[in-house]
């Protein structure tokens, strides 16, 4: 039986985001990519700006007829979904998932749902407007999501998770490009990252009752993608309570796998995979959560979204092979 294509546009096509969100959606079997649209970018093909495309589509960057797409993704920067929105006509019947910050944390104004599968994967399937959560934010709740669910946190969180150059954007900057980062490690934003506020809502969902500080440390890492996530908080239980428990919360969730070993990043980058494992050391758990920022942490999830808003197989399209040889 032929499955109906959703007919698909992108805004903000030149980042890398909406690269990966390209790569993906061009070997995606019931996606048919209808318009890219980059402002910087009009009238120029595609693969002028993502190279590695060459070969797999003619896509020219135009603007979008709204009325003719099923589903619009917005790669743009934060600050410019909403800018967008409030400047365009989408019509009701055009369902929209937002890759920006913009639409992330609740309000009774917010139409989004907060779109992390492995929290809200039933809001996600009756939703026609989805916040895709932030890279940091994903890797860290996949971390925590489980204890939190059990209603075992008791203490404060400590976390300090290292991220790819990728994550800065497309755009370079002082501290994005490569004769800064190659060979150079920093820290930034200690203790007041933007993620925090998606973060706390969630493990708040999870836990009604939580009540702790969360105490983040992100660093910039010397590579271009995957985030290393290490999070330790007190932990009643023994090491292998705690292995039940996180294999219990992710049993119908595909994406997220507990392993045996201490893990690599290269495990999980180029794929939708988050992979988890777990430490106890006296009365602390530890955890090591590891994702690729531009898939499980951008794109990828976005994809996830959209197969589960429009009742396919979750894993369409994300049979992705690590790069890990």
């Amino acid at each position: 039986m032929t499955i109906k294509k959703i007919n698909i546009g992108i805004v903000g096509g030149a980042g890398y985001t909406a690269g990966e969100l390209i790569r993906i959606l061009l070997n995606h079997p019931n996606a048919a990519i209808k318009y890219v649209e980059s402002s910087s970018n009009n009238g120029q093909p595609v693969t002028a700006v993502h190279r590695d495309l060459l070969g797999e589509t003619e896509i020219v960057f135009s603007d979008i007829d709204h009325k003719k797409v099923d589903l619009l993704f917005l790669c743009s920067g934060h600050g410019k979904s909403a800018e967008y929105l409030s400047q365009k006509t989408i019509p009701e019947c055009v369902k929209i998932i937002d890759l920006s910050h913009d639409f992330r944390l609740r309000s009774d104004e917010n139409p989004f749902v907060y779109g992390l599968p492995e929290l809200n994967r039933n809001a996600i399937q009756a939703a026609s407007r989805i916040a895709n959560p932030g890279c940091f934010a994903t890797g860290i709740q996949l971390a925590l999501l489980p204890l939190a669910a059990a209603g075992v946190i008791v203490d404060d969180l400590h976390v300090n998770a290292i991220t790819g150059s990728t994550g800065a954007g497309h755009a370079p900057t002082k501290t994005s490009h490569f004769s800064w980062r190659d060979n150079n490690l920093s820290v930034y934003k200690a203790f007041e990252h933007q993620h925090l506020g998606e973060i706390c809502e969630s493990l708040h969902q999870a836990q009604p009752g939580f009540n702790h500080s969360l105490h983040f440390i992100p660093v910039r890492g010397n590579h271009t993608r995957g985030i290393f996530t290490m999070a330790y908080t007190r932990f009643k239980k023994n090491l292998a309570d705690a292995r039940t428990l996180y294999e219990t919360y992710y049993e119908s969730h595909p994406f997220v796998h507990i392993l045996d070993e201490n893990p690599d990043m290269k495990q999980v980058v180029n794929t939708n995979k988050c992979i988890l494992y777990l430490e106890k050391h006296g009365d602390q758990l530890m955890i090591i959560s590891c994702i690729d920022n531009l898939l499980k942490g951008a794109s990828g999830q976005a994809v996830q979204n959209m197969n589960i808003m429009y009742g396919i197989d979750e894993k369409a399209g994300l049979n992705l092979k690590a790069v890990a040889f």
